[in-house]
């Protein structure tokens, strides 16, 4: 199993020190540095090279939203963990749409947040279900919205890319997809890139928001 290199960023210096503590003890888990704010982190960050930035968004000097836009410039293949106790949705949409791919409350269990930083370090979204809750019922108040009768919206994607950012917002894996379309896992992969790339997003949950935001 290759190793996870993780950065802590937390205010909280008895709180980040025991995660510290706990992820070390993870055979496949290195903690690569840590910082108490996000201007501090973004300092470290590039030398310190993780594959997980794993932070809060309530922080010093630089909020975790702010600093999440800075780390997708900076290092755009880390995969970003919110970790926090802000459970209302401006924070959370605010942390997805800034580009982060994972969301967890810090009562989250220690299994459940090694289970993040593992799928997450694969480049899955990960959101823990008491958020993912809000933010299906954030989905059912925008499928309430009513398209004025003769609006279009063009969204840049070809007929068969809407198709699979459909059935990406219905929560299909790739394997799901292929066999729905009849095509492959690395067609359908090769759809995502360029759905991502056209929709200017960084991940399935923020691809999911923006087609049911856009009724696509």
């Amino acid at each position: 199993m290759s190793n996870i290199r993780v950065f802590l960023c937390d205010d909280h210096t008895l709180f980040r020190q025991g995660i510290r503590k706990l992820l070390e003890l993870e055979g496949d888990i290195t903690v690569v540095g840590e910082a108490n704010n996000g201007l501090e982190m973004l300092e470290m960050l590039k030398k310190a090279g993780p594959d997980i930035v794993l932070m809060d968004i309530g922080m010093p000097k630089m909020d975790g939203v702010t600093a999440t836009y800075k780390i997708k410039k900076l290092l755009p293949s880390a995969g970003i963990i919110i970790l926090t106790v802000y459970e209302d949705e401006p924070h959370i949409f605010a942390a997805i749409k800034a580009g982060a791919m994972g969301y967890l409350l810090k009562d989250v269990s220690f299994d459940d947040l090694i289970e993040a930083i593992r799928s997450v370090s694969k480049g899955e979204a990960l959101i823990q279900p008491v958020i993912a809750t809000k933010v299906l019922k954030e989905f059912a108040l925008l499928d309430k919205r009513k398209i004025k009768e003769g609006d279009k919206f063009y969204s840049g994607l070809t007929e068969r890319e809407e198709e699979i950012l459909r059935l990406i917002a219905l929560g299909g894996t790739n394997k799901e997809i292929a066999k729905k379309l009849g095509i492959t896992e690395k067609t359908v992969k090769n759809h995502i890139s360029s759905i991502f790339q056209t929709l200017h997003v960084n991940n399935r949950t923020q691809a999911a928001i923006y087609a049911l935001d856009k009724k696509i």
